[in-house]
């Protein structure tokens, strides 16, 4: 397929793509203006490389992967000017709404966190997620249920406190 073709279909994509890779972001950034520019810094990446992408079955997977490292060089990146928690957007409310589960999330390490959130965010299926990560099915299920346990103690040990 030549790079033109390819890259209409990247293109394509993305369109019809936005608001997943959009929530994608934000599960990582929590802020709304950094989650839009993750996207558009993604789209930009996906643009410029799509003569990379030699299946056309792939362009999906390939554009979770850019925009989840994306979403990784800006949490560096913000982590070296100033603190996570000062970063916290404060203003429109998002389409998670489950913020509990949401901060619950911080506990988990980046593979973990992107099983999570492309499988029950995103409800992704288990090979779609391994393709992703560019592990074997067998290892995205073993994050996905070690990042369940370690999600549902977070989750509980708040309950526990409430009812104290």
């Amino acid at each position: 397929m030549n790079s033109q073709k390819m890259q209409q279909l990247v293109e394509q994509e993305l369109l019809s793509s936005y608001d997943s890779l959009y929530r994608l972001a934000y599960t990582y950034v929590k802020n709304e203006s950094d989650a839009m520019d993750i996207v558009q810094e993604s789209s930009y990446k996906a643009i410029k490389n799509s003569s990379s992408v030699k299946n056309a079955a792939f362009i999906k997977t390939w554009l979770w992967r850019i925009v989840i490292n994306t979403s990784l060089e800006v949490l560096r990146k913000n982590q070296r000017e100033v603190s996570f928690d000062a970063a916290k957007e404060q203003g429109k409310e998002d389409i998670y709404l489950d913020f509990d589960t949401i901060d619950a999330l911080d506990i988990l390490n980046e593979k973990e966190r992107a099983v999570i959130v492309l499988r029950y965010f995103e409800e992704r299926k288990l090979q779609e997620i391994a393709d992703v990560l560019e592990e074997n099915l067998n290892t995205t299920k073993s994050i996905l249920y070690r990042s369940l346990g370690k999600l549902r103690i977070k989750l509980t040990e708040g309950e526990l406190s409430h009812e104290s």
